[in-house]
Parts: C-alpha cells; structure tokens; sequence
C-alpha cells in the first residue's frame, strides 16, 4: 500500500506552539570526569540522572524534496517507561541576536506499540543507535553528556560499538515561541563551561 502524500505542515502541541533551543558542542573521552565535576558545581542536581535510551528514526517519504521524520525513544534501564515520540521542526538559523538554534518541537508519551503502528502509517525505519550518558537540570535549562553507541546487528541492542572517542554535549530550553530571552540565559551558562567545552548554534544541514 502506497504511504498517502505527506504535507510539511508546522507541528504544534494543542494551543501552544512548543520550541526547543539548542546548544551543542562535544568533549573528549578524557575530558569527561572534568566537565561532569563544572556541571555538578553548577547545576541544581549535583548527582546527575543517568540514562540508557535506544532511539529509532523513522522516515515517511512523501511528495515534498525532504521526507518526514520522526524520532521513536524508550528507555533501555527503566522498566515500563513509555517510548516517545518526537518531532523537531527545520532549524531557525537566520536571526543573528538569538544565540541559540531555535526549531519547532513536539515530544509525547505512548504506548509500547509506537513502532508497529509508524511501519503501518508507511514509515520505514532509517537508523537507530544507542545513547547513553549523564542529565543536569539548570532551572529550565537541561544538560545532556552522552555518548552514542552505533548498532552492529539490526534491533540488538546489546551488540553496540561507540560511534566515537567523544561525549556530545547539548544544552537546551523547550518553551513556547517568542521567548526568545531563553537564549540569553543559555549563553551566559555556556560561558561558564568555557574552555572544557564550546557549545555552539550548529546548523545540522552543515553536517549532512
């Protein structure tokens, strides 16, 4: 059966329009026990969460250049924990005062069937990997330390070898739009894990 044309429509969670801001920035293996000590001097939880999350992208092509993506996350260490669904919008690069990238954002709980019913939609699994590491809070601000582990043999997601020799490192606000002194805020916190790590507004479509 032939997936139904897909139109690039803005996504928006009920009444408000959710955004999520972004810094990222990525830090050696040996460098990692340093920048956890800043994190716990500077946050409001000094012992972080810890995660282990498998994540699937799924991709439904349609008749637009770019196909519709879809991200599918559960927890790999917290028993009954619901996957999530995610949608992240096209970066918002243009604007020069705003100091981080800026994109629509839609991040619901479902049940456990969430793969089955995307393949019945006419989505296709694109990749999938393993991330594992370290979540500070900083009042809205979140701080993610992670390492990314690729998966060697498809749906195993015990039999994973680390993408790199680094931790990627994201700070982020979700807010509703035009709340754009958030950003403000995640500079000046950036600042100060200056030099361990450089988080900066990195357009993805760089990295392609």
């Amino acid at each position: 059966m032939e997936a139904p044309p897909v139109t690039m429509m803005p996504v928006t969670g009920g009444t408000i329009n959710m955004m999520e801001y972004l810094l990222q920035g990525s830090v050696l293996d040996h460098s990692l026990e340093s920048l956890i000590h800043r994190l716990r001097g500077l946050c409001d939880n000094m012992e972080p969460e810890t995660f282990l999350d498998h994540e699937m992208v799924f991709l439904l092509k349609g008749q637009q250049a770019s196909p519709f993506v879809l991200r599918a996350r559960r927890s790999m260490d917290r028993a009954g924990a619901p996957w999530h669904l995610r949608y992240l919008g096209q970066p918002e690069m243009g604007d020069k005062n705003r100091h981080a990238l800026v994109r629509n954002c839609v991040d619901i709980a479902t049940s456990e069937n969430l793969t089955d019913f995307l393949m019945e939609m006419g989505f296709r699994m694109d990749h999938e990997f393993v991330a594992k590491g370290h979540l500070f809070r900083k009042g809205i601000m979140k701080i993610m330390v992670y390492k990314i582990f690729r998966i060697l043999v498809p749906g195993n997601t015990e039999s994973t070898e680390a993408l790199s020799l680094s931790y990627l490192v994201e700070l982020s606000v979700v807010a509703p739009a035009g709340q754009d002194m958030v950003s403000d805020d995640m500079r000046n916190f950036a600042e100060q894990l200056k030099p361990l790590v450089h988080l900066e507004k990195i357009d993805p479509k760089r990295l392609m």
